[in-house]
C-alpha cells in the first residue's frame, strides 16, 4: 500500500482538477523540490493560466500527473513549457509588491 508521501493528498487532487478544468487541457505539470516543505507543482494551463499544488514528495507529485485528466507532466522549465505560459499583469503585479517589502 502507498504511503502518505507517495500518494497526493485529496486536497491537491481537487486543486488541480479544479485548475485543469478551468484553464483548459492538455495542462502541464513541472514538479520542484521545495526541501522539507515538499514538492511544488506548478501548473501550466492551456491557455497560460500559472497554479501549483504542494505535495509531500516527487512521488506524490508523480501520483497527481497520473491521477488528474488532461494533467501532463514537464520534466523540467523546457522552452514549450515556458512559451506556454501567459503571465497577465495582475500577476506582476503581486510579484512586484512581494519585492518592495
Amino acid at each position: 500500500m502507498a504511503t502518505e508521501t507517495e500518494k497526493p493528498s485529496p486536497t491537491a487532487v481537487k486543486a488541480a482538477t479544479a485548475f485543469v478544468g478551468a484553464h483548459g487541457k492538455p495542462a502541464r505539470a513541472v514538479a520542484e523540490n521545495v526541501g522539507l516543505a515538499g514538492v511544488r507543482v506548478v501548473l501550466v494551463g492551456a491557455d497560460g493560466a500559472l497554479g501549483d499544488v504542494m505535495v509531500a514528495s516527487m512521488a506524490a507529485a508523480d501520483a497527481l500527473v497520473e491521477r488528474v485528466d488532461g494533467l501532463e507532466a514537464a520534466e523540467e522549465w523546457d522552452r514549450e513549457t515556458v512559451a506556454a505560459t501567459r503571465i497577465g499583469a495582475g500577476h506582476r503585479a503581486k510579484m512586484a509588491a512581494r519585492t518592495r517589502g
